[in-house]
């Protein structure tokens, strides 16, 4: 028996943000400064709408598009840094608003950009072992709640967002052997400082870049510069590990889905493991960077597009970043 990803799905809210709004936000940047740096013309908002919000419309959408019975589901894993409440567990409110059947196990697990991994590595354990056959992964995130409108970096990045992946013995996309990893000394480099049990009030610091001050423990802080060396650190010997795990050469993976961090980044990790261009997809310049969906958003397209097919039918995925985490597996075309 093994596990496959058998259906894809994804959500975005109606509001979105171009590179126009942030110029007239920030007017020392420009739309071309932005799209060739960071890759991105658009981010989408999530407003009034929670993560349990977006990802029970991802769900749903997941159900419609693929014909799917939801009476089947046996399992429900909703990855989300910004869960809807504290307690209870937004899986078992997603448990009820999608009609899942009670039998269904439930939970949330706290992840951000590798989260798509983990949680591939978590449902796979669960097919495996016999726990459930149909499980429900849920991704979703709205970092736009915790960004300061004066935050340009953060603004211009990140997106709401939300996808829904059906894992089963039985699919389209053959999941291998992962490789996961963390270093918790990074974690002050991504983080919200308030709001949780270490330093429950907020401190009241605005962020005031006239007067130096450009980060505030109340939203949330990226020390970009950090963020961009972990990521050439640790990925490249990700690939490897991955490559080995899996016993494949990188000549013979077709194609390589990362997280969608940014475009200036992605570019200089592929060139540094000379992966070929045309085998590196790139999914983020309308949808910006959704944390924990990027991964399946982009799988979504890829199949959509025909990048992945039988002929392109072994593809490397990795997930890096808050944390600081990461994780890489091989997915696989059905044949």
């Amino acid at each position: 028996m093994n596990a496959f990803i058998k259906a894809i799905s994804y959500y975005v809210p109606d509001s979105f943000v171009t590179n126009a709004d942030i110029v007239n936000d920030f007017p020392d940047w420009t739309e071309k400064k932005i799209s060739q740096k960071i890759g991105i013309k658009r981010r989408y908002i999530s407003n009034n709408l929670t993560a349990g919000d977006m990802a029970e419309r991802a769900a749903n959408n997941l159900f419609e598009e693929h014909s799917i019975d939801r009476s089947t589901i046996d399992a429900l894993i909703l990855c989300t840094q910004s869960p809807d409440y504290f307690l209870p567990t937004t899986a078992c409110l997603l448990q009820d608003k999608l009609g899942l059947s009670k039998n269904v196990a439930a939970f949330d697990f706290n992840q951000g950009c590798s989260g798509f991994i983990y949680g591939l590595a978590i449902a796979k354990s669960f097919v495996l072992s016999g726990i459930a056959s149909n499980i429900l992964l849920v991704t979703s995130e709205s970092y736009n709640k915790y960004i300061h409108p004066k935050d340009r970096g953060n603004r211009a990045i990140f997106s709401d967002a939300a996808a829904a992946t059906l894992i089963s013995s039985d699919g389209i996309l053959e999941i291998g052997d992962f490789v996961l990893g963390t270093d918790g000394r990074g974690a002050k480099n991504l983080i919200v400082e308030t709001g949780a049990a270490r330093h429950i009030d907020k401190m009241g610091i605005e962020i005031d870049p006239e007067n130096g001050v450009f980060q505030s423990p109340d939203y949330l802080y990226m020390n970009g510069n950090e963020v961009f060396s972990f990521s050439l650190e640790v990925v490249p010997p990700l690939v490897r590990d991955v490559l080995i795990k899996n016993k494949l050469s990188q000549e013979m993976v077709d194609l390589f889905v990362f997280h969608q961090a940014n475009k200036h980044m992605l570019n200089f990790i592929r060139k540094g493991l000379f992966i070929d261009e045309a085998k590196f997809y790139l999914c983020m310049e309308d949808f910006g960077n959704t944390v924990s969906s990027t991964i399946p958003i982009a799988l979504y397209h890829a199949l959509k597009e025909s990048n992945i097919n039988p002929s392109k039918s072994t593809i490397l995925i990795t997930g890096f970043g808050v944390g600081y985490s990461w994780g890489g597996t091989i997915l696989k075309f059905k044949n």
